[in-house]
């Protein structure tokens, strides 16, 4: 079992820029994919990025991509997402997630990949 704790979010303006953080936290001896995801009001869960275990492969949704960098701390247990250039649309409760995996280096994009969540963060960009 991992437990995940997301921190950073607030309120900000378009265009402003801000860093969430995830830690993790039990069993973190094991190698562990990470993603980011959203659930905007009134709407499902939403992939936003994804990160390897080593941190060597990523990706992104569209909507983030040149926007959004997502990266990981292996010793300190921890993943970031850092978010520029925020939109209004970028509102939303932003959730960490982590799926164990065994010699896969690659990234999940799935809501149903994952087996660990936080509780979320939320984030609101005002325009």
């Amino acid at each position: 079992q991992v437990q995940l704790v997301e921190s950073g979010g607030g309120l900000v303006q378009a265009g402003d820029s801000l860093r969430l953080s995830c830690a993790a936290s039990g069993r973190t001896d094991s190698s562990y994919a990470m993603g980011w995801f959203r659930r905007a009001p009134g709407k499902g869960r939403e992939f936003v990025a994804g990160i390897g275990w080593s941190g060597g492969n990523t990706n992104y949704a569209d909507s983030v991509k040149g926007r959004f960098t997502i990266s990981r701390d292996n010793a300190k247990n921890t993943l970031y997402l850092q978010m520029n250039t925020l939109k209004p649309e970028d509102t939303a409760v932003y959730y960490c997630a982590a799926r164990r995996v065994r010699n896969y280096s690659g990234t999940y994009s799935v809501v149903e990949d994952y087996d660990y969540w936080g509780q979320g963060t939320q984030v609101t960009v005002s325009s």
